[in-house]
């Protein structure tokens, strides 16, 4: 009975002591945990500003690629008309009116011949019209 005694003495002294020392321990653990959680915030923080950082780099690099697209753009745009140079014909613009009759896939054009077979290019009723 002398050696339960101690062995039940011995378990509440462990006991005990666990206790104790989860007491002390759990506190220093916590503030490790929440050291641990903030370096991973400012980890996660830092690298989504870099993201971004990237991100409007990348805008500014299509930004440039698009205002030398416009600037190429007007460039052509500027050499057709030296070209023509200012010697656009009735006939050109008609040809260029039946080519874009393509891009109109939708949409319903009236012809009504001239006395030259030629369509009317400009209808300032049917715009009227459209606009009510």
């Amino acid at each position: 009975m002398e050696k339960n005694i101690k062995a039940i003495v011995l378990g509440a002294a462990i006991l005990a002591a666990v206790i104790i020392g989860a007491a002390f321990l759990l506190p220093w653990y916590n503030v490790w945990q929440q050291e641990m959680a903030g370096r991973a915030e400012f980890a996660k923080a830092e690298q989504n500003r870099k993201i971004k950082i990237e991100e409007a780099k990348a805008n500014l690099e299509a930004e440039k690629l698009n205002a030398q697209a416009e600037v190429e753009r007007a460039k052509g745009a500027a050499e057709a008309i030296r070209i023509e140079n200012g010697s656009i014909t009735p006939t050109y613009i008609q040809y260029l009116w039946v080519r874009q009759q393509s891009n109109l896939n939708d949409k319903t054009v009236i012809y009504i011949p001239t006395e030259s077979n030629l369509p009317i290019l400009e209808s300032p009723r049917m715009l009227l019209d459209n606009a009510k």
